[in-house]
C-alpha cells in the first residue's frame, strides 16, 4: 500500500509540475493565428485518439496522422507536441488504472522501472538501432501472438491466466521484457500491444496489463515534456486541445475498460494486438518504399 502512495505521488508530482511549466509557457507565448475551427479540430482528435489509448490502441501513430492530415500542426513540431499535450492524459490513465485495477505492487513497481530504465537507455542509442529491422520483427512477433491468443480463446492450446503478480522466473522475464519495451520507445515502437502480448503469456489477467502499459507510458511522456516545454518545440494550442479534450475521453475509456468481463476484455487485447502488427507491417512497406 505505501509503495502505491508512492506511485500515486510521483504521479501527481509530475501533473503538478508539467500544467505550471505549460500555463506559464502558454501564457508567455500566445499563439493566436489559430481560429476556433482549427482549435476544434484539436480539442475531436485529443478527445478520439485518447480515448482509443486508454483501449489499449495507443495515441501517438492516430494523432500524428491526424495532424499531418488536417495540417494543424507542422510536421517539425509534431513530436513535441504529442509528448506534452498525451502527457497529462496519459498520467491519468496511470492514476485510474493502478487505483481500480488489482496489481501486485511488487510486479507493477518492477516491470515499471524495467520500462523506464529501458527508455533511458534507448535515447542514447536511437539513432543507431535499424527500425525497419525491429519494426518487422516486432510485427510478426505480435501476428504471431494474435494467432496463439485466438487459438487459447478457442481452446486449442492452454488458455492465459488470471494472475494478478508474478514471482521467480517469471517475474523476471516481465521485468526483463519490458526493459526490452522501453528501449524500442525511442524509435516510436509503442508498448501497449507488446506488454499485453508479455502480460497474457506468463498467465495474468489481461487487465494487468493496463496499468503497466499506462505506467512505463506516463512517466517516459513526462521525461520528455520537461525537456520539449522549456524548449518551447511544440504547438502551444494543439498541447492544449490534446490535453483538455484527451482527459474526457480518458475518463469515459477507463470506465468501459474497468467494465467490460475478463471474456471481452481477452478479445480487446487480440484486436489491439492484430491492429499493432498490421499497423507495424505498413510502415515497414512504406519505408521501403520511400
Amino acid at each position: 500500500m505505501i509503495a502505491l502512495r508512492v506511485l500515486q505521488g510521483i504521479f501527481i508530482a509530475f501533473t503538478v509540475v508539467i500544467l505550471i511549466m505549460f500555463i506559464i509557457d502558454y501564457r508567455k507565448n500566445k499563439e493566436t493565428d489559430v481560429t476556433f475551427r482549427q482549435q476544434l479540430g484539436n480539442y475531436v482528435i485529443g478527445f478520439v485518439t485518447n480515448f482509443f489509448d486508454t483501449l489499449g490502441i495507443g495515441s501517438f501513430a492516430p494523432t500524428m496522422a491526424a495532424f499531418k492530415l488536417t495540417k494543424l500542426v507542422p510536421d517539425n513540431l509534431i513530436p513535441g507536441t504529442l509528448n506534452v499535450g498525451d502527457s497529462i492524459p496519459v498520467i491519468l490513465e496511470a492514476l485510474l488504472f493502478i487505483t481500480v485495477i488489482e496489481v501486485e505492487t511488487l510486479t507493477l513497481t518492477l516491470m515499471l522501472a524495467g520500462g523506464v530504465l529501458g527508455a533511458l537507455i534507448g535515447v542514447k542509442f536511437a539513432k543507431t538501432l535499424p527500425l525497419n529491422g525491429i519494426r518487422s520483427t516486432m510485427a510478426i512477433g505480435l501476428l504471431v501472438a494474435a494467432v496463439l491468443m485466438i487459438c487459447s480463446k478457442l481452446g486449442w492450446i492452454p488458455p492465459g491466466g488470471e494472475a494478478i503478480g508474478l514471482t521467480g522466473t517469471k517475474l523476471v522475464i516481465a521485468v526483463v521484457s519490458n526493459f526490452v519495451l522501453g528501449l524500442l520507445l525511442p524509435l516510436g515502437i509503442g508498448n501497449y500491444a507488446p506488454c499485453m502480448v508479455i502480460v497474457y503469456l506468463l498467465g495474468m489477467s489481461p487487465a494487468v496489463a493496463f496499468p503497466i502499459m499506462m505506467g512505463s507510458g506516463a512517466i517516459v511522456l513526462c521525461a520528455s515534456s520537461i525537456r520539449f516545454i522549456p524548449a518551447g518545440y511544440y504547438h502551444r494550442k494543439a498541447s492544449l486541445g490534446l490535453m483538455a479534450a484527451g482527459v474526457i475521453g480518458v475518463c469515459i475509456a477507463a470506465f468501459i475498460v474497468k467494465s467490460l468481463p475478463l471474456n471481452i476484455l481477452q478479445w480487446l487485447v487480440i484486436v489491439v494486438v492484430l491492429y499493432t502488427s498490421v499497423m507495424m507491417f505498413r510502415e515497414v512497406l512504406k519505408k521501403k518504399k520511400e
